[in-house]
């Protein structure tokens, strides 16, 4: 991703690999590969160079992931792996496990996460394979998925590789205007149930009662009052104004999570009603919106790269996947076990009305739209600068404005027309996230490694986790439409009764 600063004595600016480097500004700059674009994660870029130029990387074998001394800690790379697993997927997963079982929900969700750890550790060891091949200091996944292609024995895929990058950047495209729809919804649901329950609003959270919903707008026309806000911040493209922003909501979440918990761990009822295993029928959207969740594996490379200690990084990962994968079973299944048959598309939707947890549906909200714009700059870096180098430089900047106001319309009317969060999720997930964390990474692998000789228990493993994968894409697309096309009777966060 290009920096947006200009450069400075004498540096080439990201994006310019044949103009010429100064030997003195090789140590204050990273080289990156030249055909290195990181649009996988907005806040993890890579900065500075490995000591000494290339110097180090004269021979294979004395080869290793570069660290630097103004790179990330472990303690921060946990924190960014971390913020890349947890989103508005993780308010989902009560509804998921509802969609499984009890415990079949759970049992799923832990080996999703077993499935999806092991996928991100083969990215990372097929970008280590040609790095190390090509004497690149940085492949991303596209990167990784092209030269994985070279590599095969068939000549087709050798010629078409380039298409290879392609394909991730348009599936990273997808996902990521994919968040962007499911967080137009989330924020008119949430939006509109606090004003619904306004009146009825009151400062005691522990009494049962029922609260009268009053009467207020369709939720759509919830998501057309916010758009105009969510262009104004898409119109912000500095990425340093973007993190604070992206701290601010990181708080946000985070304050709205401990609330959360406290709430869901009291007055648990007797489970023994709930079923050990749904219908397979409402399997389907269960996988969409777990692979939804589980969908970090972008942000692994950049991290990694970015670390003063990169061979650290296998312990941060597994470490942190297990820490997002307990955050995910113990709210799934405290969240249902809470609410049971009555769990919503997001659980801040099944929070009492009294002050406490309205605010933490403001709060969550809060950080939700100001994720919007960190998530919306990964496609918009994609789309608009080829499109704006196509006008004159007097016209740039309207065009730039204007494709992006186009962009958030776009997400915006997708969303109204599927104006159920829990189908939102589930279908981004089944459509995009499954191919990023399942699918690709397993046949890369093969593409990487078959010609050097695997194991054949390795790739019956592969081809395994791949087939899982397609199928959980094919029938999670196909029920999420089915859904759509009939939805049930009682709409998500309709006008209702809701009991506390």
């Amino acid at each position: 991703m290009a920096d947006p600063k200009q450069p400075e004595n004498g540096a080439v600016e990201l994006g310019t690999p044949n103009a010429s480097v100064p030997t003195g500004t090789m140590s204050t700059r990273r080289l990156r590969s030249e055909d290195y674009n990181d649009y996988s994660s907005t806040d993890v870029t890579p900065e500075g160079s490995p000591p000494d130029g290339m110097n180090g990387f004269a021979h294979p074998e004395s080869y290793q992931r570069f660290g630097e001394t103004n790179g990330t800690t472990w303690y921060q790379t946990l924190i960014h792996l971390l913020k890349g697993n947890i989103g508005t997927g993780l308010l989902g997963l009560p509804l998921a496990v509802k969609n499984a079982g009890i415990l079949l929900g759970p049992l799923s969700l832990l080996v999703m996460g077993i499935v999806a750890v092991h996928c991100m550790g083969i990215l990372v060891k097929c970008a280590h394979h040609f790095c190390n091949r090509f004497q690149k200091q940085f492949v991303d996944y596209g990167g990784a998925v092209m030269y994985g292609l070279e590599a095969t024995p068939s000549a087709c895929l050798r010629t078409h590789a380039i298409w290879g990058r392609r394909v991730v950047g348009l599936f990273l495209i997808i996902t990521q205007l994919g968040f962007c729809c499911v967080y137009f919804v989330f924020l008119a649901d949430n939006i509109r149930q606090v004003v619904s329950a306004a009146n009825g609003t009151t400062n005691d959270c522990s009494s049962n009662r029922t609260v009268v919903m009053t009467p207020t707008m369709d939720s759509r026309l919830y998501m057309l009052s916010i758009l105009p806000f969510v262009v104004l911040l898409t119109f912000i493209q500095n990425l340093k104004v973007l993190s604070i922003f992206s701290m601010l909501a990181n708080m946000a979440m985070l304050v709205s999570l401990v609330v959360i918990y406290q709430y869901i761990v009291r007055d648990i009822p007797d489970p023994s009603n709930l079923p050990l295993a749904a219908a397979w029928k409402t399997y389907p959207l269960f996988f969409g919106t777990a692979i939804f969740a589980f969908e970090g594996i972008g942000v692994v490379l950049p991290l990694e790269n970015k670390m003063k200690k990169p061979r650290q990084f296998p312990v941060i990962l597994y470490v942190g996947m297990t820490i997002v994968t307990i955050l995910y079973i113990s709210l799934s299944v405290l969240g249902y076990l809470r609410f049971g048959a009555d769990i919503q598309g997001s659980i801040t939707l099944n929070l009492p009305n009294c002050w406490l947890y309205q605010a933490v549906k403001l709060l969550f909200s809060f950080g939700i739209f100001f994720t919007y714009a960190v998530q919306f700059y990964v496609p918009a870096e994609i789309i608009i600068p080829p499109l704006v180098a196509r006008v004159s430089e007097r016209w740039g900047w309207l065009v730039n404005l204007l494709l992006r106001m186009a962009l958030v319309c776009v997400t915006c009317v997708l969303a109204i027309l599927i104006p159920r969060l829990d189908l939102v999720i589930s279908l981004v997930g089944s459509v995009s996230s499954s191919a990023l964390a399942l699918i690709f990474p397993p046949l890369l692998e093969i593409a990487t490694y078959y010609s050097e000789g695997m194991h054949p228990l390795v790739i019956v493993k592969d081809v395994a986790i791949s087939l899982f994968g397609f199928v959980g894409f094919v029938v999670g697309t196909y029920e999420a439409l089915v859904e759509l096309v009939a939805p049930v009777a009682t709409v998500v966060n309709g006008t209702t009764v809701l009991v506390q």
